[in-house]
């Protein structure tokens, strides 16, 4: 294993069996906790460079990919001294490849279906008040749409970031 060079859901699974590698998983606490590779370690991208790292190889892994390339940059820049990887396509591909994930007991619902959730109970709010009390209430639903539209075009979600500091969001791992 090089430093930068992918590795395959297989390639990582065959490794993890022969105990050769440790995997850091850098998602964030309630993404772990609905669904990671046994074994692996949950660090945030936010405190890698802090955290008492295993010592060996590496492999990263988040979602898509994205955190866990700059998690690789970040370590890399340090000059981590061990060999470093990063699972190609990120966890589906662990799943989709027929590997079984771990999940933690009462792990929340994933942010993006509690998105889904808020954003369609309020347009339906701001429909069912706008039609029933008063037609302002319509600017509920404009509101939300207008909301989602600027997170599809900036990638920053505030109903997501609000969603996310919920008591029933916190994980303790």
């Amino acid at each position: 294993m090089t430093h930068t060079q992918p590795i395959s859901a297989h390639d990582l699974a065959d490794q993890l069996a022969a105990k050769r590698i440790s995997v850091i998983d850098v998602r964030e606490p309630m993404e772990f906790a609905s669904g990671h590779i046994a074994g692996s370690l949950n660090v945030p991208l936010n405190r890698l460079l802090q955290a008492d790292l295993p010592q060996g190889p590496l492999v990263l892994v988040c979602q898509s990919g994205n955190r866990s390339n700059r998690a690789l940059g970040q370590l890399m820049a340090q000059g981590h001294p061990h060999p470093l990887s990063e699972l190609q396509g990120g966890l589906p591909t662990w799943q989709g490849a027929g590997f079984p994930v771990r999940k933690l007991k009462n792990a929340p619902l994933p942010l993006m279906r509690q998105v889904q959730i808020a954003a369609g109970s309020l347009v339906l709010l701001g429909l069912i008040l706008s039609n029933t009390i008063a037609p302002g209430w319509i600017a509920l639903t404009w509101f939300v749409g207008a909301g989602l539209t600027f997170a599809g075009v900036s990638g920053f979600c505030g109903m997501a970031r609000l969603l996310a500091v919920m008591p029933w969001n916190r994980v303790s791992l």
